[in-house]
């Protein structure tokens, strides 16, 4: 280990917030980083709150040089993870590194040896990261759009990471895109066509969400998330626990036009679901709900009397077609119609101008394909990397 790093387990609630607080270090200079909820930044790593827990084992690191805290890594076991084939990302012998964040490269090199140390130890024979820690938070390391600030729920890395982690002996496995599309103006008419051939389809049936239905409207959500996804590289399906934290979570950023169910015959085979960037709301706030935090986040949540934010950018996290159709024009058309209704409204109803797709699987040609057709560009790159231990 490089003289003066010394690297130890966070085993305190006082190391946690020191974990937590870093970065608001390490990127005060970075005009694209977005300060993440302080408490939330908490909660994502402290078990007992974070019901990823339930399924995985996990250990922080903190890097310190002189009394000073000058890096940070996760190593994690995910439990659902691992019974997922080999070529699907898992395999009972792999494990994961995340939250990565150094000073320098020898920073980083002690941490990564640490976590690898950790995830030997039980038995790990092939990391993955970085994975932040659940696939559902932030997987990837950043390595193209390092100029733009991330959306809500997407990572922001420093961009000698990518250096000091091949340096580490890590190779590519699999590069996750995010897709910008200008929504102020018309798709190509190739697809208004299919858009309005859908809408003239009796057949077909696309349906705002209704938040006053939020639990049954989930469960529907899910039940195609987990069809559409479940052969998809990383995937792992969530908890009823995890359904639960998450939609506490997400609640307050819902809302029923930006959330689309497709119904074909009366049964539901595709949603699409978008959200107002939530870090353009909170991009000044330094991390801090109170003591005033709140009171302004929740007035821009509902856009003063409103009742509808105004942001620039809206992110479509989740998009899936029920797999029996994902071979069949009827998918794309469903997405296209999907996407449509929601452009609309994104712009009318929030003043919207952008749309940030993803993140997408390099390798998922039916999503890219779509994201193409409607003339958008991919702006941000997140790679996951592994190497044999």
């Amino acid at each position: 280990m490089a003289a003066g790093i010394t690297i130890r387990p966070v085993d305190s609630k006082a190391d946690r917030k020191a974990f937590v607080e870093l970065p608001f270090r390490h990127y005060a200079e970075d005009p694209a980083w977005i300060p993440p909820l302080k408490d939330e930044a908490m909660g994502l790593i402290t078990p007992g709150k974070n019901p990823f827990f339930e399924h995985a084992v996990a250990q922080l690191f903190l890097a310190e040089r002189g009394g000073k805290v000058v890096g940070r890594i996760s190593a994690s076991i995910d439990h659902m993870w691992t019974p997922m084939p080999a070529d699907q990302g898992g395999g009972t012998d792999s494990g994961n590194w995340g939250y990565l964040d150094a000073d320098t490269p020898e920073v980083a090199s002690a941490l990564i040896a640490s976590a690898e140390n950790w995830l030997r130890g039980k038995g790990v024979k092939r990391a993955l990261g970085p994975v932040s820690m659940s696939i559902w938070e932030e997987p990837g390391l950043l390595i193209k759009g390092h100029a733009q600030a991330p959306t809500v729920m997407m990572g922001h890395d420093d961009p000698r990471y990518e250096a000091w982690i091949e340096a580490a002996g890590y190779a590519k496995v699999k590069d996750l895109h995010t897709w910008e599309l200008d929504i102020t103006t018309p798709f190509p008419p190739l697809i208004q066509r299919i858009v309005a051939a859908g809408e003239k389809n009796p057949r077909i049936h696309v349906r705002e969400v209704n938040k006053k239905k939020f639990n049954e409207e989930a469960a529907i959500i899910l039940a195609i998330l987990n069809d559409a996804w479940s052969d998809n590289w990383g995937f792992v399906p969530f908890t009823e626990s995890e359904i639960a934290f998450a939609g506490k979570k997400m609640k307050p950023i819902i809302f029923n036009d930006l959330v689309r169910i497709a119904e074909y015959d009366g049964e539901p085979v595709a949603f699409m679901m978008s959200w107002p960037d939530l870090n353009e709301l909170q991009a000044d706030l330094d991390g801090e709900l109170f003591p005033f935090g709140f009171v302004k986040l929740l007035w821009r949540l509902n856009g003063g009397f409103s009742g509808r934010p105004t942001v620039n950018t809206i992110r479509v996290p989740l998009m899936g077609v029920v797999k029996r159709l994902q071979a069949s024009r009827m998918a794309s058309q469903l997405a296209f119609v999907m996407i449509e209704y929601i452009r609309r409204a994104a712009v009318a109803n929030y003043g919207a101008k952008r749309s940030e797709i993803g993140w997408i699987l390099e390798d998922n040609q039916g999503m890219n394909s779509i994201a193409e057709t409607i003339n958008s560009e991919i702006n941000k790159t997140y790679r996951i990397y592994e190497k044999a231990l």
